[in-house]
């Protein structure tokens, strides 16, 4: 069987950093690249907030809030009270300790720093031994079509509480921007890479939106785990916009999205029936209880994931099924 030297997972949002968290309990230090989100970033209060960032170095160093999956544990919230009492914008709720990680991350950007440079810093702080990278340290912006018209993520997300219908989507800066330093390196030394359970719309297709990322994840074995089980999603807007799209919300169409450059793929075993079909795409299929209630669920899932690759990914260099992704 054959092993896994090097794995670079793409993730963003509480489920990518579930995984995240399984995987590096799973592979050693060296064997593990993280590339995360950043279309969802924004500058709130002058300061310059990375959601996904920090919700996957929070739970890998243990420092995330279990009830919710971001944030920080044995959170206070004065600040945000502070400001919602003299009448201030208090929708998107920033802890007290979450301001620290802001205020440090702005005032080193300001003085000239990457983010990738900060990053790499944060995580030695916090004592994380693995690589985490931004996917890139230009500014690119998922920003979301809308029956109430285009608006930023975090408006769509946090603001409007994903009320508005959704009908597309655009990641501003995209086509300007270049991969963070060390990502094209890791993707091309990998063995496999991941798609994490995320929102395949505004956590992962921002990564890949960047120029020479989807290629590199094309030219070696990618799987994905599905974050929609049962036709909803664990957590987040992912059924309800592709219900918007017009497209059913199943492992399947998550399958299918990916189906351009996908070798594997992992389906909730609540999910069985639609093996076949993406089967049917030229796809390798691996059959799991995918839900990560806690964190031996999260490690439980990790290693499945990595024995199924050895077993049955590896042996290919990667997959071009032709199949068009929707």
């Amino acid at each position: 069987m054959s092993k896994l030297s090097k794995v670079v997972a793409l993730a963003g949002g509480v489920g990518g950093a579930k995984l995240v968290d399984g995987l590096a309990g799973s592979l050693p230090p060296e064997a593990l690249t993280i590339v995360v989100n950043t279309g969802d970033d924004f500058e709130h209060f002058g300061l310059h907030i990375c959601p996904d960032l920090d919700t996957v170095c929070y739970t890998l160093g243990g420092l995330a809030n279990p009830a919710t999956g971001w944030g920080r544990v044995d959170e206070t919230w004065h600040a945000i009270e502070g400001i919602s009492a003299l009448g201030g914008p208090a929708w998107f709720r920033l802890g007290d300790r979450d301001l620290g990680t802001h205020l440090e991350r702005t005032r080193r950007l300001r003085a000239g720093e990457k983010l990738s440079q900060v990053t790499r810093d944060l995580c030695r702080s916090w004592s994380i031994p693995y690589t985490v990278l931004p996917a890139t340290d230009d500014s690119v912006s998922t920003w979301v079509c809308t029956d109430a018209g285009e608006m930023p993520f975090q408006e769509y997300f946090v603001h409007r509480q994903c009320q508005p219908q959704v009908t597309g989507f655009r990641f501003q800066g995209a086509e300007q921007a270049r991969p963070a330093p060390g990502i094209l390196d890791a993707l091309h030394a990998a063995d496999l890479v991941i798609l994490c359970p995320s929102n395949p719309w505004v956590s992962i297709d921002p990564i890949l939106a960047i120029p020479g990322i989807k290629d590199a994840v094309s030219s070696r074995p990618a799987l994905a785990v599905t974050p929609i089980i049962g036709g909803q999603a664990v957590k987040g807007p992912a059924a309800k916009m592709y219900r918007e799209l017009d497209i059913e919300p199943c492992a399947h169409s998550v399958a299918r999205h990916y189906a351009s450059f996908l070798t594997g793929f992992v389906v909730d075993q609540v999910d069985e029936k639609e093996v076949g079909a993406i089967q049917g795409m030229g796809i390798e299929v691996l059959l799991a209880d995918t839900l990560m209630k806690d964190r031996s669920d999260r490690l439980r899932l990790a290693a499945e994931v990595i024995q199924f690759a050895q077993e049955n990914l590896l042996r290919w260099p990667s997959n071009n099924t032709g199949v068009e992704s929707v």
